[in-house]
């Protein structure tokens, strides 16, 4: 059985950060992956999926994302990024080792893998982010087997959609990408749900992120007016997705989905369509049955954490939402969460 200071599940962008920090340390560290090389988690997701912050604002600590600073990196791109960051610093990391069970025993933590190997260690961080398990809300039980249904992680490109009519539920920045490059070659419905607010791609000519960035409003504290006030409005930047342009494209803009009723399904405006598609694209929960440690969850399984510190001495968290500040959950804010955590991590150590 392997014995280390720090375990990090996870070797996507937050685990990466957490190995830039933790290389500046004494403990001995190890980053463990269930996928067959850095960067599977992004390789995984829908084919044009492109980064809605540039690339100027898309690098992990240390290592410059290449490319034209004001552009957007693609899926592919950013996830070969991964692949040479992790190749650069040479962490300690071993790839196809998937976490079945993390549990407490006396004082460590030890994790089972999937082959069977175990590594015990003092303190563990959880990386693997708040894009886990999509979620398909139980209404989809109530459609026909006839009716083909995606999640926002299997759905991959337009030539799975059937002819007919397609309804993507959720108006993200995922279910307005879905539905936009869905609207070239099929009829397509969109279920909003609360009002959202798009900022300008560039103000001045210059990224909305940027200036963001500059005043500090990325950084105020998730508990702040400021911090509050963001969230409420989970605005992200128009790039040709306002409802307006949607709707330029042909894309019928309808209210929350609220049933469904073989292949039927019904709106909160009382329409009703017929559909041969749905693409679900409503949010994610933490996957957290596999952590046998029941302090760690609330009651409905989600993990509970204070700015990445759980109530579970030693157990720590990095990339979720909001973990911190709006920068949570973009490339450029993991790395000041990272930092964070290994300093709380070094004054409980010593």
């Amino acid at each position: 059985m392997n014995s280390i200071d720090v375990l990090v599940i996870g070797a996507g962008q937050a685990g990466l950060a957490m190995g830039y920090h933790l290389r500046k340390t004494s403990f001995r560290f190890l980053l463990v992956d269930g996928g067959v090389r850095v960067g599977d988690s992004w390789r995984r997701r829908y084919d044009s999926l492109t980064l809605f912050t540039p690339r100027a604002m898309s690098a992990l600590p240390g290592l410059s994302l290449q490319g034209d600073p004001q552009g957007y990196a693609s899926r592919d791109e950013f996830a070969d990024y991964l692949e040479t960051y992790a190749d650069h610093f040479g962490f300690p990391l071993e790839m196809n080792m998937g976490i079945k069970r993390l549990e407490r025993v006396n004082s460590h933590f030890r994790a089972t893998s999937f082959n069977g190997q175990e590594v015990e260690a003092e303190v563990v961080i959880l990386a693997n982010g708040g894009f886990q398990t999509p979620i398909v809300p139980p209404v989809s039980q109530n459609l026909s087997s006839r009716v083909r249904q995606f999640s926002a992680e299997s759905y991959k490109n337009p030539s799975q959609i059937p002819a007919g009519n397609v309804v993507v539920v959720g108006d993200g920045a995922t279910g307005r990408d879905i539905a936009s490059e869905l609207a070239a070659s099929i009829t397509v419905y969109l279920a909003t749900g609360k009002p959202r607010r798009l900022v300008p791609e560039r103000i001045l000519g210059i990224s909305t992120w940027w200036w963001l960035e500059k005043l500090g409003i990325l950084s105020a504290p998730s508990e702040s007016f400021v911090g509050k006030k963001l969230r409420e409005a989970d605005a992200f930047p128009n790039r040709e997705r306002s409802l307006d342009d949607l709707r330029r494209k042909g894309i019928q803009i309808l209210p929350k989905l609220t049933h469904a009723d073989g292949d039927t399904v019904t709106f909160a405006n009382g329409a009703n369509v017929s559909v041969n598609s749905v693409v679900w694209a409503v949010g994610y929960r933490d996957d957290s049955d596999w952590v046998n440690i029941p302090e760690v969850k609330d009651a409905q399984g989600n993990f509970v954490h204070e700015h990445g510190v759980s109530p579970v001495r030693n157990l720590f968290f990095i990339g979720h939402p909001w973990q911190t500040s709006r920068a949570s959950a973009i490339i450029h804010g993991v790395g000041r969460d990272a930092e964070e955590i290994t300093n709380v991590i070094t004054r409980s150590m010593w």
